[in-house]
């Protein structure tokens, strides 16, 4: 019964080091969970980052390569003592390269319960266009 229940429960994946640099910050950092869609007109990424709201949101677009950050403060009851904690409190970041043109100045996010959505219009250039056949 145990073992079914981890499979239901997703945990939190806690972001590698990077190679390439070091963190300032001796602070856990966690990889976001994201759903991404596509319809013909935008790309819709939906990021779990519970913890963090709109003012502990950072999000980048520099050359085609989406960053997303997210500060979580760690969250102190007054007058209580910590007995138990199955919630591990951390940063996110995640990065994303973004294979196809996006009208940058159309770009959309919101911070709703935890959940980070961004809509990623797509250019005019890559939008299908209907050709007409002629007889």
């Amino acid at each position: 019964m145990a073992e079914k229940n981890k499979t239901l429960t997703p945990e939190k994946a806690e972001a590698a080091e990077s190679p390439v640099a070091e963190r300032t910050k001796d602070r856990r950092t966690f990889v976001p969970a994201v759903d991404i869609l596509e319809d013909s007109n935008n790309l819709y990424i939906y990021a779990d980052m519970p913890g963090t709201d709109e003012k502990g949101v950072n999000i980048t677009l520099e050359n085609d390569v989406l960053t997303i950050e997210g500060r979580v403060d760690e969250y102190k009851a007054e007058g209580l003592n910590l007995c138990c904690s199955e919630y591990n409190v951390g940063d996110y970041h995640r990065v994303f390269n973004i294979n196809e043109p996006v009208d940058r100045d159309k770009i959309e996010a919101k911070m709703k319960n935890g959940v980070l959505s961004i809509v990623l219009p797509k250019a005019e250039s890559v939008k299908a266009k209907s050709i007409p056949v002629r007889g």
